[in-house]
């Protein structure tokens, strides 16, 4: 018979803990980021394809600069119709 007390495995301490926490939140925040960089980079691109010549914002931006007042009218019966559906 042994008169030696069996030990446990060693558990990690707070400070280990906290800095495996830490790295977990690092690595997710990166992974986000990248993600976010990702659809602002795919966002920038479309919006630039919109504002060529024959694009869908090149022709609202040259209505508006012929007919400011009608195309604020109209973008508060838009704006109006959807806060009414919600």
């Amino acid at each position: 018979m042994s008169t030696e007390i069996p030990q446990s495995p060693s558990q990690p301490g707070v400070a280990e803990r906290a800095i495996d926490a830490t790295t977990d939140v690092s690595r997710t925040i990166g992974e986000v980021a990248g993600g976010l960089r990702t659809a602002v980079d795919r966002l920038t691109s479309t919006i630039e394809e919109a504002r060529k010549p024959g694009g869908a914002l090149a022709t609202v931006a040259a209505i508006t600069r012929e007919a400011p007042l009608t195309s604020l009218f109209v973008a508060f019966l838009f704006g109006v119709a959807i806060a009414r559906r919600r």
